[in-house]
C-alpha cells in the first residue's frame, strides 16, 4: 500500500459537486494525486493514458455507468487489478451485489463521512499512513 500521499486516486461522477467533495475528503486524508471525470468513458481514457491505485466511481451516470465502468476495467488486462469503490445514492442490496460479482472492492454510500471513506480505503489498502 502506497501512503495516501503517494496514492493516485481518480474520481468520477458526473456531478461537478459530489467530485468536488470526493476530492476535498481525499485531500484530508491526504492523498495529493487525485484526477477527475464526468463519466465513464472519460474515465476509461484518462485510465488508459495514466493508471491509478484507487477509482472512486458512481453508479450511476450518463454514457456508461459505474457498472459498465468497473466491468471494462476487469475486463483489461493492464487495468483488471485497480482498485474501485463504488459511489451511490441507492444501497440496493441487488445493485451491491452487481457490482461485487463485477470485482467491486468496495461500496459507498453517499452521503458518506470521512471517516467512511477512510475506511473503506482501509478495509481496501490497509491502513492510510
Amino acid at each position: 500500500m502506497p501512503h495516501a500521499s503517494q496514492m493516485s486516486v481518480l474520481v468520477v461522477d458526473d456531478q461537478r459537486s459530489i467530485r468536488a467533495i470526493v476530492k476535498d475528503s481525499l485531500q484530508q486524508l491526504g492523498v495529493r494525486m487525485i484526477t477527475e471525470a464526468e463519466d465513464g468513458e472519460e474515465a476509461l481514457r484518462s485510465l488508459q493514458a495514466h493508471s491509478v491505485h484507487l477509482v472512486i466511481s458512481d453508479l450511476n451516470m450518463p454514457k456508461l455507468d459505474g457498472l459498465g465502468l468497473l466491468k471494462a476495467i476487469r475486463a483489461d488486462e493492464s487495468l483488471k487489478k485497480t482498485a474501485f469503490i463504488m459511489l451511490t445514492s441507492r444501497g440496493e442490496v441487488e445493485l451491491v451485489r452487481q457490482a461485487v460479482s463485477l470485482g467491486v472492492n468496495n461500496y459507498l454510500t453517499k452521503p458518506f463521512t470521512l471517516g467512511l471513506l477512510k475506511k473503506k480505503i482501509e478495509t481496501v489498502f490497509g491502513p492510510l499512513l
